[in-house]
C-alpha cells in the first residue's frame, strides 16, 4: 500500500519525466525528418510513405532517449521541490533517504521495463517494418506519386512520365509516355522520349535498381542542339529509374531480432545485443545517481546541477558506447566491463546518497 508521500512522489516525478519525453521527443522526431527528408531526396524511398518511416525510426530512437528523459525528468522533479524546501521540510520530519529511494524505484521498474521492450522487441520491429515500407514502396509506382492521367515526375528526377491507366498494385500501366534527359557519350546532352502500348514496373533481385519494361513503341533519341534525331521501333525497352540508394548509417544487425542476434556467432551481432540488454540497467543506475545529484539549496542556481548532470550523463553514455565499439571490432568476447561500469556508476551513486544522509559530527571544538 502506497503512502500519501508515496503517490505524492510519484506522481510529481511522473508529470516531470512525461514532459521531459515529450520535449525530446520531438527534439529527436526532428532530427528524424531531416534524415528521411534527405534520404526522399536522394531516391531512397517515395515520399508518400515519408511520414510512416519517420514514426517508425523515432520508435526506433526512443531506446536511447527513454534513459536520458528519466534521468533529467527525475533530476528536475526533485530538484525542485530541494528548492522550494519540501524534501528538507519532510527531512527534518524524519524521512530519510528511503522515503525517496522508494518512489523512484516504483517509477524506475515502469521505466526500465519500458526500455527494456522497445530496446529489445519495439525498436527492432520498427526498423524491420520501415525496411519492408520502403522495400513496397519502391516496386510500386503509385508510391512513388503517379496517378494516371497527369504528368509525373519519376523519383531522385529520373525524368517525366505520364500514363493513362494503372493496374491496383501500380505495377502494371497502360499506354504510356515518358521523356528522361542525360548526358551521351559525346558530352552533348541527350533527351530520351519513350512511348509504349503497356509497360510493367520491376526491381532487380538484390532490391538496388527499379526498371520499367514498355511494350511495343517507339523511342527518341534527341541530342539538344543539333538535328540528328535517332527513332527505333521496339517490341520491349527496359528504362531505367533512379536506383535505390542505401542509408550511409545502415547497420544490417540493427533490424534483426534479438533473439537472432543471441543466436549469431559474428563480433557485430553480439555488440548489438549487448547495447540492447544494457539499455534497461543503465536507465535504472541514472535514476538512482539522479537521487544524490538532485539535491541543491534554494539560493544554488537552477540549472547548475543539471550541467553537471548532463556531463555525467554524456560520459556514461560515451564509455557504454566504446564498450559496444570494442565488442564489434573483436577486442572483447563478452560485455562483462560494461556490466562492471553499471556496478561502478551504482556504487558511486549509493556513496553520495550515503553522504548526503550520514550524520555528521561536528568538531571538538564546537563540542567543548
Amino acid at each position: 500500500m502506497l503512502s500519501i508521500l508515496d503517490r505524492y512522489f510519484l506522481r510529481e516525478l511522473a508529470q516531470t519525466v512525461a514532459a521531459t519525453v515529450v520535449v525530446l521527443l520531438v527534439i529527436v522526431a526532428g532530427s528524424a525528418f531531416a534524415k528521411v527528408l534527405q534520404q526522399v531526396a536522394n531516391g531512397s524511398f517515395p515520399a508518400s510513405v515519408m511520414f510512416q518511416v519517420l514514426g517508425l525510426q523515432t520508435i526506433d530512437g526512443l531506446s536511447s532517449m527513454l534513459p536520458l528523459a528519466s534521468f533529467i525528468g527525475v533530476l528536475m522533479g526533485l530538484g525542485r521541490m530541494y528548492r522550494e524546501s519540501e524534501i528538507h521540510v519532510l527531512a527534518s520530519s524524519g524521512m530519510g533517504p528511503a522515503g525517496l529511494l522508494r518512489p523512484v524505484l516504483i517509477l524506475g521498474v515502469v521505466l526500465v521495463t519500458l526500455t527494456g521492450v522497445v530496446s529489445i522487441w519495439l525498436g527492432p520491429w520498427a526498423v524491420r517494418t520501415s525496411n519492408a515500407m520502403v522495400a513496397a514502396a519502391n516496386r510500386s509506382v503509385i508510391a512513388a506519386g503517379l496517378d494516371a492521367g497527369r504528368f509525373v515526375e519519376l523519383p531522385g528526377r529520373g525524368g517525366i512520365i505520364f500514363v493513362d491507366s494503372l493496374s491496383r498494385d501500380g505495377s502494371k500501366l497502360g499506354r504510356t509516355f515518358v521523356a528522361t534527359q542525360r548526358a551521351g557519350k559525346d558530352g552533348q546532352t541527350h533527351l530520351k522520349v519513350v512511348n509504349a502500348t503497356a509497360g510493367q514496373l520491376y526491381q532487380e533481385s538484390n532490391g538496388g535498381g527499379r526498371f520499367i519494361a514498355f511494350k511495343g513503341g517507339w523511342q527518341y533519341d534527341i541530342p539538344l542542339g543539333t538535328d540528328n534525331w535517332r527513332r527505333m521501333q521496339y517490341d520491349r525497352n527496359d528504362t531505367a529509374l533512379s536506383d535505390v540508394e542505401a542509408d550511409q548509417d545502415d547497420n544490417p544487425t540493427h533490424a534483426m531480432p534479438s533473439l537472432a542476434l543471441l543466436r549469431a556467432d559474428d563480433a557485430a551481432a553480439r555488440a548489438e545485443f549487448a547495447w540492447r540488454i544494457h539499455a534497461p540497467p543503465f536507465t535504472l543506475v541514472l535514476l538512482l545517481l539522479a537521487l544524490p545529484l538532485s539535491r541543491q539549496s534554494p539560493r544554488e542556481p537552477r540549472y547548475g546541477r543539471l550541467l553537471l548532470a548532463v556531463v555525467t550523463f554524456y560520459l556514461y553514455f560515451v564509455l557504454l558506447m566504446l564498450g559496444r565499439a570494442q565488442i564489434g571490432k573483436g577486442h572483447w568476447h563478452n560485455d562483462a566491463p560494461m556490466w562492471a561500469l553499471h556496478l561502478l556508476v551504482l556504487a558511486l551513486a549509493g556513496w553520495m546518497l550515503w553522504k548526503q544522509y550520514s550524520p555528521r559530527r561536528l568538531p571538538r571544538s564546537r563540542l567543548a
